[in-house]
């Protein structure tokens, strides 16, 4: 639960800006307090994944791999369409 409320805290950066707006300056605060929840982020995530005996950095790669499977980029590139309506 902790991991969801500190996506949450990431995402309130973001909630009601444009793709534009929500590109940060690197010497902004907003940079500094993203960076600060990311790092939040990263954290629960990593003691999750080691509780669970899960190898994170290998279960990111298979699953991009998964997706490039499922998600050719010729058929997908530029859509926002699920993979069974395609």
């Amino acid at each position: 639960m902790a991991l969801s409320v500190e996506v949450s805290e990431l995402m309130e950066h973001f909630q009601w800006l444009t793709e534009s707006q929500s590109e940060l300056e690197p010497n902004s605060d907003t940079h500094q307090a993203v960076s600060e929840e990311m790092a939040d982020v990263l954290i629960y995530l990593l003691q999750l994944s080691d509780r669970l005996n899960i190898d994170i950095a290998q279960a990111a790669n298979a699953k991009m791999t998964k997706n490039a499977l499922k998600y050719p980029v010729e058929k997908f590139k530029g859509s926002s369409d699920k993979y069974d309506k395609k």
